[in-house]
């Protein structure tokens, strides 16, 4: 297993959607294990395949909610059904989300409280997983790194302008930029 560069908002892989995986085998297998490795080493709650460089529609998730317990795993090909969203402005400290693709920055987003994700495994078995709150939050987040959209792309118009000045300082929003977990000190 190996820790992976994480891509850094700018680079084309993490504005475009992402293919489907069509190969299941000791590669993919391979991938996943890395992904999961560096979103440990990040430290992340999950990692979609263009954040590593790899433009498939897949992402790995690791999330230990408050009442104990751990779900883990990996989503390929994954579809995603979602309550609706919430109106009003997101609250700065409960809805503050972070991304290894903007290392270091948070910004308040409104997300839907519930998700149903319908994906397969490494095997190719599909399953299903009801998500609610942040479990929900995550899903929606790596999703959307499926479609070519980072969380900031979402901002309503002042945080937007807060990210993109954030972005802007950093030398980052061309391509090439990328962080190494446990090398960089550059943390999502």
């Amino acid at each position: 297993m190996a820790i992976l560069p994480i891509r850094i908002t700018g680079d084309p892989v993490l504005h475009q959607p992402a293919l489907p995986v069509t190969r299941f085998d000791d590669d993919l297998r391979t991938l996943v294990a890395d992904m999961f490795e560096t979103m440990a080493a990040a430290p992340g709650v999950g990692l979609a395949g263009p954040q590593v460089g790899v433009p498939l529609r897949l992402f790995v998730y690791n999330y230990s909610p408050d009442d104990g317990g751990e779900r883990r795993g990996v989503a390929i090909n994954p579809e995603l059904w979602i309550t609706p969203t919430p109106t009003g402005e997101a609250d700065e400290l409960a809805e503050s989300e972070g991304c290894l693709s903007v290392p270091g920055e948070r910004f308040p987003l409104r997300r839907a409280e519930r998700a149903l994700l319908r994906a397969v495994d490494l095997d190719g078995k599909s399953f299903e997983i009801e998500a609610a709150g942040w479990f929900a939050r995550i899903f929606q987040h790596e999703f959307d790194h499926l479609d070519g959209v980072l969380y900031v792309d979402r901002l309503d118009f002042l945080n937007a302008r807060r990210a993109t000045k954030a972005i802007v300082k950093s030398g980052w929003g061309k391509p090439g930029n990328s962080w190494l977990p446990g090398v960089d000190d550059l943390e999502g």
